[in-house]
């Protein structure tokens, strides 16, 4: 049984006609054994890549263009003279028993009725044209954007207030005015991922397997490559509970913990949606009021809040101001706005402060805070000091407002190359220095800092006074 021949599909005989048709008059029969089971196999890859090509194509008729291009795909001469529309009809013809000969079958057509025919139409020259799909998410009423006829359909889909208006969009429920004819598709398993994400974050029960989960949360979407698509959802969703929850620091610092995981997320694009990210960021940060709970455990959760936004903010303005050039300088601009507006509680005071160190860093206290601060002092700091000394509003005001102005040490420690020689403490700091640091920085912060005694760092603020 080993020992028997292959049956070969391929007739050896037609490899001899061939092998006649180019001038070679004998060939062995191993060699016509050869190349039989040779060309058997070709034609089987052939078969095969056109099979795949023509799945692919989501069709279960194989036409001409499917062979061409399988042999083309297989580094083979194409076919030339066989290109049809419509699959090629074979006939079959007899040439003894056992000798099927296959043709294609020419279709009769009538020389007369031919003749007497209509012409074709002349085809129209190929031109190009452009045309605006949508301005700002708004199709313009172009006659090659969809009519409002046939966008009627999409008044059928269920509305009302009870949906999440986060997911509204990802469901295609959305009918607010400013709604985008084009509806951005998402897949189901990504509408679950983010349904998920959301109910893992927002949720503050204490106990150890639920703070786990958010945890993992948090994890997931600073480390999976494939949210590209969640990512305006993301925004918005960060956007819409920190607007309507001001009231609920919790609900907060989940809201800026989920912002430092996107953009940790190395795999996703944020150039483009920077400036939306630091809204919400900007908004924990000098909001009027965080959280309804009064005393000094709230407090201090609300000032941590502000801290973390803070940090946020700098790391927005950093890693996006390549990409975007107005960004930091806007988001330096509207922190000193606020800083310089004396109506402001001291909450918003320390957040504002912050957000210029991180924002804008230490050349941004050198030259845009140092020269304020005498009438900060004055008009904001004294009067806070006489009506709530000790409370912890005015001392994290005053350590937020050091902690800024002894940021330039760092500077000073790169400008000077020697850190020890730059921050060493040589006694106490000489009263003409201590009076010019008051007269300067006003004598709540002036005397701050000169208990410090750097004296590199006293020098460095002094110097400021001559900036133009």
């Amino acid at each position: 049984m080993a020992n028997e021949n292959p049956k070969l599909l391929w007739n050896p005989e037609n490899v001899k006609d061939v092998a006649e048709s180019v001038g070679i008059g004998s060939m062995s029969d191993e060699a016509l054994k050869a190349l039989a089971q040779d060309v058997e196999y070709r034609i089987g890859q052939v078969i095969i890549e056109a099979l795949r090509l023509m799945r692919a194509a989501r069709r279960t008729t194989m036409t001409v263009n499917d062979i061409s291009l399988a042999l083309r795909v297989l580094d083979a001469e194409p076919l030339y003279g066989y290109d049809s529309t419509r699959p090629l009809r074979y006939g079959e013809a007899s040439l003894g028993p056992g000798q099927p000969l296959f043709y294609i079958e020419d279709e009769e057509v009538d020389f007369e009725k031919l003749i007497n025919a209509p012409l074709p139409r002349v085809p129209r020259d190929m031109n190009f044209t452009a045309h605006w799909l949508a301005i700002e998410g708004v199709q313009p009423s172009i006659p090659q954007n969809p009519t409002s006829a046939e966008l009627r359909p999409q008044d059928l889909l269920p509305k009302g207030p009870g949906a999440n208006p986060a997911l509204s969009a990802l469901a295609g429920n959305d009918t607010s005015a400013g709604q985008p004819s084009v509806k951005h598709i998402v897949s189901k398993e990504l509408i679950l991922y983010f349904d998920k994400i959301q109910a893992a974050i927002l949720d503050d029960n204490p106990d150890e397997e639920v703070i786990r989960l958010r945890q993992a949360a948090l994890g997931s979407v600073r480390d999976d490559p494939g949210l590209h698509q969640l990512v305006p959802y993301f925004i918005n969703f960060i956007m819409d509970r920190v607007t309507h929850q001001l009231d609920d620091t919790f609900t907060l610092k989940q809201m800026m913990e989920l912002t430092n995981a996107l953009i940790e997320n190395k795999s996703l694009f944020l150039d483009p949606y920077a400036s939306s990210l630091s809204a919400p960021v900007l908004t924990c940060l000098m909001a009027r009021k965080l959280g309804t709970d009064e005393g000094q455990d709230s407090l201090k959760e609300q000032y941590d809040l502000r801290q973390l936004a803070a940090s946020l903010l700098g790391r927005i303005a950093r890693k996006y101001s390549a990409s975007n050039s107005l960004l930091r300088p806007k988001l330096t601009r509207t922190c000193l706005k606020y800083f310089l507006d004396p109506t402001k509680p001291p909450a918003v005071l320390y957040g504002a402060i912050h957000g210029l160190l991180e924002a804008g860093g230490t050349e941004a206290i050198r030259v845009l805070v140092l020269r304020n601060l005498k009438s900060f002092d004055s008009g904001i700091l004294q009067p806070l000091k006489e009506k709530s000394e000790g409370s912890i509003e005015y001392e994290m005001l005053v350590q937020g407002l050091v902690q800024a102005v002894a940021s330039l040490a760092q500077r000073t420690d790169i400008a000077g190359g020697n850190a020890a020689e730059a921050n060493g403490i040589n006694g106490s700091t000489p009263a003409s220095e201590l009076s010019d640091l008051n007269d300067f920085l006003g004598p709540i912060v002036g005397e701050k800092i000169a208990t410090a005694r750097n004296h590199q760092l006293n020098k460095t603020i002094l110097d400021a006074r001559f900036l133009e």
